[in-house]
C-alpha cells in the first residue's frame, strides 16, 4: 500500500513538473516564424520542455493572456491602453519583453516595373487616392492593395507609422495571414503589401522608401534597419502575466541569449545588439 501511495505521488510530481514546463505562445504572425525556430531549438537543449506556438495575430495574443489560455503572448505592436486596463480589471499584471527588431517591408509582384515609393504614395495607395500604377511611374493597371486583418499589430503599426493614422480604402484586401500575402502578391501582377523582413523571397519585390519626400530612398534589409536609415522599423515584442514569470523566464532567457539572438539573425530579423 504504501509503494502504491509512492508512486501515485511520484507520478503527480512528474505530472506537475510537466506542466510547469509547458508553454503555450500564441499572437503575431510576424514573430511566428522566429517563436517556432526558438521553441525548436530550446527543446532540444532542454528536452523536458514542451513549447507549443500558433499565430493569428497580435491582438489575438494579447487575448488569449487576458483570458489565461497563453503564456505568452508574441506582439509585433505595443499592447493596447484598454488590453492593459483589462489585465488589471482581472487582477493581473503584464511585463513586457522586446526579443527583436524587424523592418516592415512594402512588397509588389517581381513583374512590376516600380522601384521606390515615397511614404506620401503609399499613404495614397492604401487609403484608395491612387489607384493605377501609371500615376507612379509603372504600367497602365489596377493597383490591388492587400492588408493584414485589423487584429494583426502589423496592420495597426502601418496604419499609424506610414498611413499617418489614416483608415485604409474601403473593400481593401484584407488577409488573415503574412504568408497569405506573400502568396497573393507573387500571383498577382497588380499588387502591393506589407510583411516582415523575414517574409521576403524571390517570389516577391520589395521596394525602396522614401520619408523625407523622394530625396532618399532606402531598401528594407537588416543592415539599413541597423544603421537606421530605413524608416519602418518596429520592436516585436513578448508579453507574459507577472505571476508566471518563474515558469516564462528560462525560455526568454533563452531567446535574449547569444544563441537565441543568433535565431533572430538566422530568421532574418533584428538583433537586440
Amino acid at each position: 500500500m504504501k509503494m502504491r501511495k509512492l508512486i501515485i505521488v511520484f507520478a503527480l510530481m512528474a505530472s506537475v513538473s510537466n506542466l510547469l514546463m509547458a508553454q503555450k505562445i500564441k499572437g503575431s504572425d510576424t514573430c511566428l516564424p522566429l517563436s517556432q525556430k526558438e521553441a525548436e531549438s530550446y527543446q532540444k537543449t532542454n528536452p523536458s520542455a514542451n513549447v507549443t506556438v500558433t499565430g493569428g495575430g497580435s491582438g489575438v495574443g494579447i487575448s488569449a493572456l487576458i483570458e489565461g489560455t497563453t503564456d505568452i503572448a508574441q506582439s509585433s505592436r505595443k499592447i493596447k491602453f484598454d488590453e492593459r486596463q483589462k489585465m488589471q480589471e482581472s487582477g493581473k499584471s503584464v511585463k513586457e519583453v522586446i526579443v527583436a527588431y524587424d523592418a516592415l517591408a512594402v512588397i509588389v509582384n517581381p513583374a512590376n516595373t516600380v522601384e521606390k515609393l515615397t511614404r506620401e504614395q503609399l499613404e495614397s495607395v492604401f487609403t484608395g487616392k491612387i489607384t493605377n500604377w501609371k500615376e507612379l511611374g509603372g504600367a497602365d493597371e489596377r493597383i490591388i492593395p492587400y492588408a493584414r486583418e485589423s487584429s494583426s499589430g502589423t496592420f495597426e503599426f502601418f496604419k499609424e507609422i506610414v498611413l499617418n493614422n489614416r483608415n485604409y480604402m474601403a473593400g481593401i484586401m484584407s488577409m488573415p495571414a503574412t504568408g497569405a500575402i506573400v502568396q497573393s502578391i507573387s500571383q498577382t501582377k497588380g499588387a502591393i503589401g506589407y510583411v516582415g523582413l523575414a517574409y521576403i523571397n524571390n517570389n516577391i519585390k520589395a521596394v525602396k522608401v522614401s520619408y523625407d519626400q523622394g530625396k532618399n530612398y532606402v531598401e528594407p534589409s537588416v543592415a539599413n534597419a541597423k544603421n537606421e536609415t530605413y524608416p519602418i522599423v518596429r520592436p516585436l515584442i513578448y508579453y507574459y502575466e507577472a505571476k508566471s514569470e518563474t515558469t516564462v523566464k528560462p525560455f526568454l532567457d533563452y531567446v535574449l541569449s547569444t544563441t537565441g539572438q543568433k535565431i533572430v539573425e538566422e530568421i532574418g530579423f533584428i538583433t537586440l545588439n
